[in-house]
């Protein structure tokens, strides 16, 4: 039986272009309208979530599925040669304490602005015990986003240049950033020091001064996709969620 697309209710281009990639490779898709399940749903034999952050866990929690996320320490933990640049795992408090400015963000969602904040700016409206990254502030040249499987990079889409979203430029890339680019992320999923899941999506580019570099890791669930090709994006998405473990 073909895997079932669910999508939001939110028709956006990432999710059009999801859809009619699902539809070609003859799956089926349903599209969510609010936060009620219908219960023609309950039979899905192979749901395929790709939703927002904030809705994904109740929707896999009602299909039995657990969403992986990268563990809030990837980063830091993270060999410092693909990383070329201090990244700490720490709380907001702490944050707050510490010799700034840095680049602070959540660990794996958007609930502020990932930016370079001063103790003066960080946000006061979350508890000091907020887990953080603190990072080294540096000047991202370009930034790729790569969808992973099994340690393959199946489809790339350079997003930024100069802090420039390519939208207008249809997310191309040179030949010889593909090269590059191909180059350092087979370099890093050949290193058993990286661990990874088994899917999921790796954004990286290239640091002023100092050279590739990975920016972070994401979900594919929620990882827009920008010029990425849809299809292997699904393939990719068939394997971002675990059955959920019963109750003891």
């Amino acid at each position: 039986m073909n895997p079932t697309l669910i999508l939001s209710h939110r028709y956006t281009e990432d999710s059009q272009r999801l859809w009619q990639a699902a539809i070609q490779l003859g799956w089926h898709v349903e599209r969510l309208h609010s936060w009620h399940i219908p219960e023609h749903l309950q039979t899905i034999n192979e749901p395929v979530i790709y939703v927002e952050a904030l809705m994904a866990p109740i929707i896999a929690e009602f299909f039995g599925q657990s969403l992986i996320e990268p563990p809030k320490d990837w980063l830091p933990d993270l060999p410092e040669a693909y990383r070329q640049r201090t990244v700490q795992l720490t709380t907001l408090g702490t944050a707050r304490d510490s010799l700034l400015p840095a680049f602070v963000k959540p660990p794996n969602d958007k609930s502020f602005t990932a930016q370079v904040y001063d103790a003066a700016t960080l946000p006061t409206d979350y508890p000091d015990e907020t887990p953080v990254l603190v990072a080294e502030p540096v000047v991202w040249e370009k930034e790729f986003r790569c969808f992973i499987l099994d340690r393959q990079l199946r489809t790339s889409s350079i997003y930024l240049q100069h802090g420039e979203l390519q939208r207008a430029e249809g997310f191309v890339s040179t030949v010889e950033e593909h090269s590059e680019l191909q180059h350092f992320v087979g370099k890093l999923l050949n290193d058993p020091r990286v661990e990874l899941p088994r899917a999921s999506v790796l954004d990286v580019g290239v640091i002023k001064d100092r050279g590739w570099a990975v920016v972070e890791q994401n979900s594919p669930w929620g990882a827009g996709i920008y010029g990425c090709d849809p299809a292997e994006v699904l393939e990719v998405l068939r394997y971002t969620s675990i059955p959920s473990k019963p109750p003891e």
